[in-house]
C-alpha cells in the first residue's frame, strides 16, 4: 500500500485579553475589555479560523493565578463550557480543551469530553496535561503538588480510563426500536471495572458512542516524564521551537520514543506554537512585528512573570545585577520544572545577571515566520520539508488584526481573516507546486482531528485490540460526521 502524503494541520490559539507575555494586549481599542470571558469574541475568532480553514481552535487552561498572572489568565471561561458554545456556532473546526489528570478524576473528563464530541457532531479533542502551577494544590484539599513522577504516571492511567469508559458502548448498542420496546441492547454496553494505583473506576459511561469513536488526544509536555507520556498516548503533540534545528531535534525525538513503544510515527502530527506576523511585504511585517513586541515590553512585569516556573517564586526580593540566583531551581521541583532548568542553564552558560536574563528572556527578537504571506508559506514548508513540524498553532489576537487592518483603511477584522485566507491559500499552493497533496479543508469531515492516527494499545492493558464495535485493530469506528454517509468501520482514518 503507497503511504499517504503528509498533510500540515493549522491550528488557532486564542489568548483574549493577553497571554504570557502581552500583559497590554487590553489596551488595544479593538480589544473588548473583557474578550477573555467575552463569548461573542470567541465565536469571532472562532468563525475567522474556519472561514482560513483551519483545523481547530485551542483552548488553553490553568488552575493556579496570582496578582501577576496575565490578563487572560486572571478572567478566562472555563474549556469545555466555552468549547460547548463554539461547537453550536460553528460546523467544521475541531475544538480542543485543555484538562488537568491532577485535579480532575476520569469518570467526569470522559463524560464532558464524550457530551462535547455529541454536541458537535465529532469534533471534540483533549489537550492532557498534569498541571505545573505548583499553586493548584491549594485549590483542591492539597498539601502539596504531585512530584513529576506521580504526576505522569497518573496522567497515564487516567487516559487509559478515559479511553476504556469511552469503549462503554458499541456504536449500536442502542436501536430504539419502538416496535420491540428495546432502547439498549445490553450486551452491547460494557462495564470497565479498573482498579489501578491511581484511579478505581466500575463504569459504563454514561454517553453513548460519538460519530468519531472517541476524542482526539493531544499532549503538550517537554521534560522526560512528558515526552514519554506523549509518545505513549498523544496523536497531536503541541510543542515550541524556537528555531529549525529545535524543532527537527524535537520532532525526532517524540517520533523515535513512538517508534519504540511499537507505535508508527507518522500517526503522530507535531505542532508547535507559533508567533506569525504577516503583512503586505517582509518589511511591512517586520514592522508589524516589532511594534507588538515594543509594546508588550515591560520589564517589571517580565520580572514577576519570570517566576511561574519556579512555582511563582518572587525574583523582586534579589539584587538584579547580582548573578541569577541559581539557587531558585529548587522551588521548581514540582513546578514547570523543565523550562525553570532551561532558564537556569542559560544564565548559566551565558553568566548573565538576574537583570540580563530577564532581558534576553523578554526582549523583542526576529521570529521566523514573518513576512508577506507568500514568504511565511515558504518558510512554514521548509520546516514541514525539514520535519520540524507536521502542523502549526497559530497565536491569535485582534492587536494582530489592529495592525493588519491599519493597512486596510481600518477594516481590521476582515483584514485578518483576509490574511489567514491568503496565508492559507499561500501554504496550499506550495503543495500544491511540490505535488504534493494538501488538502484545503473542504469542511466535508472534522479535518482538525477525524484524520488522525488511531491509537495503540487502546485499553488499559497497553494492547494493541479494537474498540468495542469495530472490525479491526488500530482503527476508529463510525462515521466522521453526521452529515456524512456512515464511515465503514474497518476503513482507516489517520491524521498523517
Amino acid at each position: 500500500m503507497t503511504a499517504r502524503a503528509r498533510q500540515l494541520k493549522l491550528g488557532a490559539v486564542t489568548m483574549g485579553a493577553g497571554g504570557p507575555g502581552q500583559h497590554y494586549l487590553w489596551l488595544d481599542p479593538e480589544i473588548p475589555g473583557d474578550a477573555s470571558v467575552n463569548v461573542d469574541w470567541y465565536i469571532e475568532q472562532a468563525r475567522l479560523a474556519e472561514a482560513a480553514k483551519f483545523d481547530l481552535i485551542f483552548i488553553v487552561d490553568s488552575q493556579f493565578i496570582t496578582p501577576d498572572s496575565p490578563p487572560h489568565y486572571l478572567n478566562r471561561l472555563e474549556p469545555m463550557t466555552l468549547l460547548s458554545a463554539l461547537a453550536v456556532t460553528t460546523r467544521h473546526l475541531g475544538l480542543v480543551a485543555t484538562m488537568t489528570t491532577s485535579y480532575n478524576d476520569p469518570f467526569n473528563v470522559a463524560r464532558r469530553l464524550a457530551s462535547l464530541d455529541l454536541i458537535s457532531g465529532g469534533r471534540s479533542g483533549w489537550n492532557v496535561v498534569t498541571s505545573g502551577d505548583a499553586g493548584a494544590a491549594a485549590n483542591f484539599s492539597r498539601e502539596e503538588h504531585f512530584d513529576y513522577d506521580t504526576r505522569y504516571a497518573r496522567g497515564l492511567e487516567f487516559v487509559r480510563v478515559a479511553q476504556g469508559l469511552w469503549d462503554s458502548y458499541e456504536q449500536d448498542a442502542f436501536p430504539r426500536d419502538r416496535s420491540r420496546r428495546t432502547f439498549l441492547d445490553p450486551t452491547r454496553q460494557h462495564q470497565l471495572n479498573h482498579q489501578g494505583e491511581h484511579f478505581q473506576v466500575a463504569g459504563p459511561l454514561n454517553v453513548s458512542r460519538s460519530p468519531q469513536g472517541q476524542p482526539v488526544i493531544f499532549q503538550a509536555g517537554d521534560s522526560e516524564q512528558g515526552r514519554d507520556l506523549g509518545a505513549t498516548i498523544g496523536e497531536g503533540i503541541f510543542t515550541h521551537a524556537a528555531s529549525l534545528e529545535q524543532g527537527r531535534a524535537f520532532y525526532a525525538d517524540i517520533k523515535s520514543r513512538a517508534a519504540a513503544k511499537g507505535r508508527d510515527p507518522d500517526h503522530i502530527v507535531v505542532m508547535p506554537g507559533l508567533r506569525v506576523y504577516v503583512g503586505d511585504t517582509d518589511a511591512d511585517a517586520r514592522e508589524i512585528e516589532r511594534g507588538l513586541q515594543l509594546a508588550a515590553q515591560d520589564f517589571d512585569k517580565a520580572l514577576a512573570e519570570l517566576g511561574r516556573p519556579f512555582a511563582w517564586h518572587d525574583f523582586r526580593q534579589y539584587d538584579l545585577d547580582a548573578p541569577f540566583p541559581q539557587q531558585a531551581l529548587k522551588y521548581a521541583e514540582r513546578g514547570f520544572r523543565t523550562n525553570a532548568e532551561n532558564i537556569a542553564r542559560l544564565a548559566r552558560d551565558r553568566d548573565l545577571t538576574l537583570r540580563q536574563t530577564v532581558e534576553s528572556i523578554s526582549s523583542p527578537r526576529p521570529t521566523p515566520f514573518a513576512g508577506a504571506p507568500a514568504t511565511v508559506a515558504d518558510q512554514i514548508t521548509r520546516w514541514f520539508d525539514a520535519r520540524a513540524l507536521d502542523g502549526i498553532g497559530k497565536s491569535v489576537s485582534v492587536a494582530a488584526a489592529r495592525a493588519i487592518g491599519q493597512q486596510f483603511g481600518g477594516q481590521r477584522h476582515h483584514a485578518l481573516a483576509h490574511r489567514w485566507i491568503e496565508l492559507a491559500a499561500s501554504v496550499q499552493q506550495r503543495f500544491e507546486r511540490d505535488q504534493r497533496h494538501f488538502v484545503p479543508r473542504q469542511h466535508d469531515e472534522f479535518h482538525a482531528v477525524a484524520e488522525r492516527a488511531a491509537l495503540v494499545g487502546r485499553n488499559l492493558h497497553s494492547d494493541i485490540s479494537a474498540p468495542r464495535g469495530c472490525s479491526t485493530p488500530m482503527v476508529r469506528c463510525a462515521g466522521l460526521n453526521t452529515a456524512r454517509a456512515t464511515a465503514n468501520t474497518s476503513s482507516r482514518v489517520t491524521l498523517s
